[in-house]
């Protein structure tokens, strides 16, 4: 399913570009009924409104149906990431340097896969990490997934920038 995924960032980024919103992940999941999830965030990083959610899922829709990507019927959801947003670009890393975050990796480094700990910021692929273990450089390569971690500050920053929307989701 990874491969729909990636044809369906590929044709919807350009559109969600031009309304002003960048795309932070597309993901399809499930069996039966696949699920579509869209995350997106205003072009500025903000959090982005139910309206909004409503506005770019008419426009991913109407992009989907006409190249027709996914084989059968799926439920597409699209949402803001959220406060303990997953990090999925070289910019995320960098943008949220000094933030906690939680990191999983595909292949064990030092004889872990799962670190946790401050952002450092990126070091070319490298991500830095402060942890409970000392610091740490983490090959982008081979992150599987990471995000930040909800801790009181970061509520206490997201409530500066308003409400996040929770999404927009229609069968499809």
């Amino acid at each position: 399913m990874e491969g729909a995924a990636d044809k369906v960032a590929q044709l919807i980024d350009p559109a969600i570009e031009a309304l002003g919103y960048r795309v932070v992940r597309v993901r399809l999941t499930g069996g039966g009924r696949p699920i579509l999830q869209v995350m997106a965030e205003q072009a500025d990083g903000g959090a982005i409104t139910l309206d909004e959610c409503a506005a770019i899922s008419r426009a991913v829709s109407a992009l989907i149906d006409v190249a027709d990507p996914i084989a059968g019927k799926y439920v597409l959801e699209v949402s803001s990431p959220g406060i303990d947003r997953p990090l999925m670009r070289a910019a995320d890393f960098v943008r949220f340097a000094g933030r906690e975050v939680r990191i999983e990796t595909t292949r064990p480094l030092d004889g872990r896969r799962r670190f946790r700990g401050t952002l450092l910021g990126l070091d070319g692929e490298v991500i830095r990490v402060t942890t409970g273990h000392g610091a740490i450089g983490i090959p982008m390569a081979d992150v599987a997934t990471a995000k930040l971690v909800l801790t009181d500050a970061l509520i206490a920053e997201s409530l500066h920038h308003g409400p996040a929307a929770s999404g927009d989701a229609a069968v499809r």
